[in-house]
């Protein structure tokens, strides 16, 4: 069903005091970033071998990432999961009773489709199924 760990979503602040450590002095590379307007963050994916680390700083405090920073604070936001089919996936999941965020993918970073899990299912940990757009590598 996953084939491998795509990225770990970490919910910053502010995008360029976040670059500072993950670019700058850990020395990942940004592979892209871009502002994802429905879903109020702005992203940016760094390097790590084969798989990367996602920055997402809120667009207003309202927004998921905007509440989670209000309750929780930086860090750890959820664990994104590489898929061959997210459509499968999410229907595989459904039929096992995995309670769902998303009944349906949409769209996410570099145009891949994307779905959520709801951390009560997954152990607590929010989780997301990516699968990547057929032009972009995973």
């Amino acid at each position: 069903m996953f084939t491998r760990i795509d990225h770990v979503g970490v919910a910053v602040e502010e995008i360029e005091p976040a670059l500072e450590l993950y670019r700058d002095r850990l020395r990942l590379r940004v592979a892209h970033r871009e502002v994802v307007a429905d879903q109020g963050v702005e992203a940016v994916l760094l390097d790590v071998g084969e798989n990367h680390v996602e920055l997402l700083a809120p667009l207003d405090s309202g927004t998921p990432v905007g509440k989670f920073l209000a309750k929780r604070g930086p860090g750890l936001h959820h664990v994104a999961y590489l898929v061959d089919d997210v459509d499968a996936t999410l229907a595989a999941l459904r039929e096992a009773g995995m309670p769902l965020i998303d009944e349906h993918a949409r769209v996410g970073i570099r145009r891949s489709r994307v779905a959520f899990l709801h951390p009560r299912g997954m152990g607590g940990v929010l989780t997301e199924i990516v699968q990547p757009a057929a032009d972009v590598a995973p």
